[in-house]
């Protein structure tokens, strides 16, 4: 059986028409669906919500913030910023580029994946090339790694 919210919404959309009142509404799908039944101030808000003729089952819009995409254009921005300018805030970058600080974090630990060490922007995993011009320009550390 569906215990889908879609599901019991439509259920709910029928009983009404019907002529069924929300408290016997609510019995039959605590009898049907179980736990997986639906609240009952959900079923009287959709009862009533109903009654007028709506036909929608779908969730409505909800206000709110809505999901930023962050553009690439802006990613390359961020990304030449701290290449000039190891020891730049994030505020700074927000002001420069007029984007949210919130913004501008994500870019730089999700998107660019850097992290401050010592006061500097720095990336936070090695690349291959990195990880080999590195033993090749130290090699002390080869002998410390093998011992």
């Amino acid at each position: 059986m569906d215990s889908s919210r879609s599901a019991q919404r439509a259920v709910i959309q029928f009983l009404p028409a019907e002529g069924e009142h929300a408290s016997k509404i609510y019995r039959r799908m605590k009898e049907v669906y179980r736990e997986q039944s639906l609240t009952r101030c959900t079923i009287f808000r959709w009862c009533y919500r109903y009654e007028p003729g709506d036909v929608n089952i779908k969730d409505l819009p909800r206000p709110g913030q809505a999901h930023a995409v962050t553009k690439s254009a802006a990613i390359s921005a961020v990304d030449e910023l701290i290449r000039q300018n190891r020891r730049i805030t994030t505020r700074e970058i927000a002001v420069e580029l007029s984007i949210s600080k919130g913004t501008v974090h994500r870019i730089i630990h999700k998107k660019l994946g850097y992290g401050k060490v010592c006061a500097q922007w720095v990336p936070k995993h090695l690349s291959e090339n990195q990880k080999t011009t590195k033993w090749e320009l130290d090699p002390s550390a080869t002998q410390q790694f093998l011992y």
